[in-house]
């Protein structure tokens, strides 16, 4: 089987579905690995880099059987598909179902891998969420201390002394636990939030001071994800956390739900209560919104108090190198997982391949996507019944051949009980007083005497053989 890796084409992604340093396990799995000229340049990987590991360059994924990819396909891409293919990426289902859509049309099988079950310990090698979510955190941090006009840490010298900065992280999930790791490495004070209370201990481990609400009660949901607050519990959780974006220096935002519209933690209203210079990095901006009201997608603005606002929706592709490298293992190993005896394998009864094939035999099987589109999810169809082996056919026997049988194994039963009778009377003992004696050895031949008697076949089939 040919798996390709794709070029991306998406505006400013620089990331690259596979690095020379897994290809090795893809070719021991008995896979050939083409690679689409050009495909690592913006991470730094040269055709050369795939060459050296065992890859062939070629001009296109054309003769891939499995395309491996970062982001989704444009339509473009799309039609130069073709129908017996399948694509591996992150393909966004739940925010965009029509791309799933039209690959099914196409007669390609789509599997994503942000349709992963989280939770399962043996897909964490797999989760490229959560891997392209600590690239993210860690960015996050970076860029608000970039943007930042005071120091992080704290600072003593002969000019005078600078105060750390206060820095907010409200989510702690994968990045945000990942920015208080960094923010407290730079020195920062670091408080966080997040209304599952199960993460207190989290934040706590790394040094962060935790947040406690008094108007939510604990949110956690189902899948790893905190469930969805209801209106009166976003206006009470909302007006309780302006209080403490008022006198934070820096915030950063990491709360997202898969497929919805993430929920509004910073609003107009805090962020009039920030002093000048202060710093927002919304890390959920996306098309469905973000957790800042006043972000807007990959831009950044500057409010009329002096506020600074960092929305960008793609923060592992700023860091190219080391994404890819976390997003080239979790790629591998889902294709691996579903690739058997050098095939593609998917078995939807599996609770991985399930999850994340979204699309397939021309039809949308995943139930989230098809709910989203409106549509019912295609019913696999059952896999076929084993054969039943063959009965062996009856050894028909005629009543003389029967009663031949009976009197031959008789008489031979009969010659070995008078065998077994004979050889204790040699030994001068009855087999009582031989077992009293210790005489063991003498009931031993007479016990194989008779087994002897037992394997001897009752009659000969006509071809020669034991019936």
């Amino acid at each position: 089987m040919k798996v390709a890796i794709a070029k991306e084409t998406a505006p400013n992604e620089r990331r690259v579905a596979l690095v020379p340093e897994v290809i090795g396990k893809l070719v021991n799995a008995g896979l050939e690995v083409l690679v689409e000229s050009g495909a690592g340049e913006g991470s730094a990987i040269p055709d050369s880099a795939y060459v050296d590991a065992g890859a062939t360059i070629v001009p296109s994924t054309a003769d891939g059987d499995v395309v491996l990819r970062v982001q989704k396909p444009s339509a473009a891409e799309i039609g130069q598909l073709r129908s017996g293919q399948a694509v591996i990426g992150l393909l966004q289902p739940l925010i965009d179902p029509q791309t799933s859509q039209s690959l099914a049309d196409k007669g390609v099988t789509a599997i994503s891998l942000d349709a992963l079950p989280r939770t399962l310990s043996r897909a964490q090698t797999m989760d490229a969420l959560s891997s392209q979510a600590n690239v993210g955190g860690y960015k996050a941090v970076i860029i608000a201390a970039e943007a930042y006009g005071r120091y992080f840490p704290l600072l003593t010298t002969a000019a005078g002394t600078a105060k750390p900065a206060n820095v907010l992280i409200l989510g702690i999930g994968v990045a945000g636990l990942q920015a208080i790791a960094t923010a407290r490495r730079l020195g920062a004070q670091v408080k966080a939030y997040d209304v599952r209370s199960e993460t207190r201990e989290q934040a706590q481990s790394l040094g962060a001071q935790f947040l406690e609400l008094k108007s939510v009660a604990d949110a956690a949901g189902s899948g790893g994800y905190a469930r969805e607050l209801t209106a009166e519990e976003r206006a009470a959780q909302q007006q309780e956390l302006n209080g403490y974006i008022g006198g934070m220096d820096v915030v950063i935002t990491t709360a997202q739900v898969p497929g919805r519209r993430p929920p509004v933690l910073v609003t107009a209203d805090a962020v009039a209560l920030m002093r000048p210079g202060s710093v927002i990095v919304d890390m959920a901006a996306s098309a469905l919104g973000g957790n800042v009201e006043l972000s807007q997608p990959d831009q950044t603005i500057v409010t009329d108090n002096g506020v600074t606002i960092i929305a960008p929706t793609n923060l592992p592709a700023t860091m190219p190198a080391g994404a890819s490298a976390f997003y080239a293992r979790n790629i591998s190993a889902l294709l691996l997982h579903m690739v058997k005896d050098g095939q593609l394998v998917l078995d939807r009864s599996d609770e991985i391949t399930g999850a994340v094939v979204i699309a397939m035999d021309g039809k949308v099987v995943q139930e989230a996507t098809a709910k989203a589109l409106g549509i019912e999810p295609a019913t696999p169809a059952p896999a076929p019944e084993p054969e039943p082996e063959p009965e062996p056919e009856p050894v028909v026997e005629t009543a003389t051949e029967v009663a031949e049988a009976t009197a031959e194994t008789a008489a031979v039963i009969e010659d070995a009980e008078a065998s077994a009778e004979a050889i204790v009377e040699e030994a001068g003992v009855t087999a009582t007083e031989a077992a009293e004696d210790g005489a063991a050895e003498v009931l031993d031949e007479a016990a194989d005497a008779v087994d002897q008697a037992d394997e001897t076949p009752l009659h000969d089939t006509k071809d020669g053989g034991p019936a």
